[in-house]
């Protein structure tokens, strides 16, 4: 990969770390609100919600670790 290349590559994993960082924010704020909630509304159909949403990203930061991981490999 020539230089130009490898620092727009640079630019990009810059982002997309950037990016997983305000995910997992986001993740541990939703996780926190579900297990501070109490058992008979985690049990509720919002408190479902809430953990799935929670889910879906703490799934979306593990494929962006994924992401980032392999295009890592590329900058050296």
């Amino acid at each position: 990969m020539n230089k130009q290349r490898r620092k727009q590559l640079t630019q990009i994993l810059d982002a997309l770390t950037e990016t997983r960082e305000s995910l997992d924010e986001l993740h541990t704020e939703e996780q926190d609100a579900y297990d501070n909630m109490p058992e008979g509304l985690q049990e509720s159909e919002r408190g479902q919600a809430i953990s799935e949403t929670a889910g879906d990203l703490e799934n979306a930061v593990n494929e962006l670790d994924s992401i980032i991981d392999t295009l890592t490999d590329h900058t050296d």
